[in-house]
């Protein structure tokens, strides 16, 4: 009889759904914004009607999107790794793409990144995503793009020129379970240029927004625990807690909601939006932010 490799085995272990090693996974979406499944708008202009502009500052209603993600199986509690090189105008969070309308041949993401490895029960998974040390393209992006026709080639990310010189990082994302709800997610960086660089990284655990929708949803929380851990409490899944090793410049707390002000023009300007993390490390901006220690999003700035 042939012995079940460690892999088989875990396959092989029975689990009711919502439980064992697949519970989490790497769930998350690509992108989330400039989708069907965000659509609200009167003439059915899905694809514009949730801009990449709105997606750093807008909460989700049916889902999340991350760069490297991972989350439980109905996408609840999230974690993913944002990144800025010091010379972006955002931090980056997400996969930038163009849209239907935007593109030459329609629908694009314009990034580079690599799935790498990943067993079938998401005991090990691996991704490597490049990242430029300038400025990140996106407006030439879109411009190019749309500027040309059908009959035109498209104008990819390497033609812009910002990885010449190997002037980027690889950022390699790995996530290894050593037993269902037991996760380690490990964040490797290279600078493939010849000079020194700056780069912030910044692990990210944050809550679906699943409150604001309906009148007495449950609202889950994070806070500061015990030895510097954030612990994340949710009425369904239970407590979890993300243990940061090193030595961080910092925990941030805010909320995943919208922010109506800089959206809408409307409500508060202040406050403790989806987008602070982009105020306080990218802006150096610390009302919207610090010194806070609960919410619905926290981050370990590295």
């Amino acid at each position: 009889m042939t012995k079940l490799s460690a892999e088989q085995a875990r396959l092989a272990e029975p689990s009711a759904p919502g439980s064992g090693w697949k519970k989490w996974g790497p769930y998350l979406s690509e992108r989330q914004w400039g989708t069907v499944r965000e659509d609200y708008s009167r003439e059915g202009t899905a694809w514009e009607y949730f801009p990449h502009d709105h997606a750093r500052s807008r909460a989700y209603r049916w889902g999340e999107d991350g760069i490297a993600g991972f989350a439980d199986d109905q996408q609840r509690l999230c974690l993913g790794v944002a990144l800025w090189n010091t010379r972006d105008p955002i931090l980056k969070e997400r996969l930038f793409g163009l849209t239907n309308s935007e593109g030459n041949h329609g629908e694009d993401v314009k990034e580079l990144y690599y799935y790498l490895d990943a067993t079938p029960t998401h005991s090990y998974l691996k991704m490597l995503y490049k990242y430029p040390q300038g400025e990140f393209p996106y407006a030439r992006l879109v411009a190019e793009n749309r500027a040309r026709g059908i009959g035109q080639p498209e104008y990819e990310f390497l033609d812009t020129g910002v990885l010449d010189e190997e002037r980027y990082f690889d950022v390699f994302v790995e996530y290894a379970q050593a037993a269902p709800d037991d996760i380690l997610m490990q964040v490797t960086v290279f600078n493939r240029g010849a000079d020194a660089a700056p780069l912030h990284v910044l692990p990210q655990l944050w809550f679906r927004n699943t409150w604001s929708w309906k009148p007495g949803g449950a609202r889950p929380s994070m806070r500061v625990g015990a030895q510097g851990t954030i612990e994340a409490t949710h009425a369904e899944l239970g407590t979890y807690y993300l243990h940061a090793h090193g030595a961080p410049v910092g925990r941030l707390f805010t909320d995943n909601e919208s922010n109506a002000a800089r959206l809408w023009g409307q409500g508060d300007k202040s406050g403790y939006w989806k987008d602070a993390f982009h105020e306080r490390v990218v802006h150096g901006r610390t009302q919207a932010v610090n010194p806070r220690e609960e919410g619905t999003k926290a981050a370990v700035w590295y």
